[in-house]
């Protein structure tokens, strides 16, 4: 087995329905797609200028995507930085592909 299969964790299949429910939304794909497209973390103020809505929508997809464990947002005073969670989108595409 190689190492990234130890790592890919198992969904419960609460943690399933809420990703399926998060990626239901076109835009947090985009979103998704965006942070995902960073080596480093994403800046929440420079995904905001590439997206087009405002910041409270933002927020609260963001939110959503982070309630469902597909991003970490690491804050560091009033800014925050966005992690794709590669794991677990891996571990619900896995399960997916299994359907």
């Amino acid at each position: 087995m190689s190492a990234d299969a130890t790592k890919t964790p198992n969904l419960t299949e609460q943690q399933f329905a809420r990703i399926a429910r998060a990626l239901a939304e076109p835009r947090r794909v985009e979103i998704l797609k965006e942070i995902g497209a960073c080596a480093e973390p994403a800046a929440c103020s420079a995904l905001h200028k590439k997206v087009d809505v405002s910041a409270p929508t933002l927020s609260h997809h963001l939110k959503e995507l982070e309630t469902a464990g597909l991003i970490e947002i690491i804050r560091e005073g009033k800014f925050a930085n966005l992690v794709l969670n590669r794991d677990v989108l891996r571990a619900y595409l896995d399960r997916l592909a299994n359907i």
